[in-house]
C-alpha cells in the first residue's frame, strides 16, 4: 500500500509542478508514475483495488489537466507572467513594389553590384546594372523584380557658366 500511495504522490506532485513549469517531461514523469501505482494496485489487491485506484489517477489527471488548461489561463498570477506586447520590429527589408520605379534614392552600402538602397526613406534591397557604385552615392530605380530593386547611378545635372 506504501508504494502505491508513494506513487500516487509522486505523479500527482509531478502533475501539479507541470502546470507551474510547461514542457512536458513532468507532466509525463508524473503520468508514468500514476500508471506505476495503479499497476502495483492491480498487482497487489486484484480487480477490485486495481480499478479504484485506476479510477483515482484518472480523477487526478483529468483535474490536473482542468486546472492547467481551464483555470490558470485565466488567473491572476498567469496574466502577471505572461507576455501581453508584440514585437512590430521586421527582420526582412520590405518587398519592393512597382511604385518605386522611377524614384531616387541613395546607396546605403556600395553597391558591388548588390547591396542596399533608401528610397522614400525605406530600405531595400538593390542590384546595380552598371557595376560597382558606391555608399552615398545618388541612385535611380530603373526595374523592380519581387525582392529587389534594379538601379543606375543617377544622372546629376551641372550647370555651366
Amino acid at each position: 500500500m506504501t508504494l502505491i500511495l508513494v506513487l500516487f504522490a509522486i505523479g500527482i506532485f509531478l502533475l501539479a509542478l507541470e502546470v507551474i513549469v510547461p514542457g512536458g517531461v513532468l507532466g509525463i514523469v508524473g503520468g508514468l508514475s500514476l500508471l506505476g501505482g495503479v499497476l502495483v494496485a492491480f498487482d497487489r489487491f486484484g480487480p477490485g483495488g486495481g480499478a479504484w485506484a485506476l479510477a483515482a489517477g484518472l480523477l487526478v489527471t483529468a483535474i490536473a489537466l482542468y486546472l492547467e488548461f481551464v483555470l490558470l489561463p485565466r488567473s491572476r498570477l498567469a496574466q502577471a507572467l505572461s507576455l501581453t506586447a508584440t514585437v512590430e520590429g521586421r527582420s526582412q527589408p520590405p518587398v519592393a513594389d512597382a511604385s518605386l520605379k522611377g524614384q531616387s534614392g541613395v546607396a546605403v552600402t556600395t553597391l558591388a553590384p548588390t547591396g542596399i538602397v533608401e528610397c522614400e526613406g525605406r530600405r531595400y534591397e538593390a542590384f546595380s546594372r552598371s557595376g560597382l557604385i558606391a555608399a552615398g552615392a545618388p541612385v535611380e530605380v530603373t526595374a523592380v523584380e519581387t525582392f529587389r530593386i534594379l538601379v543606375i547611378p543617377a544622372q546629376t545635372t551641372t550647370s555651366s557658366s
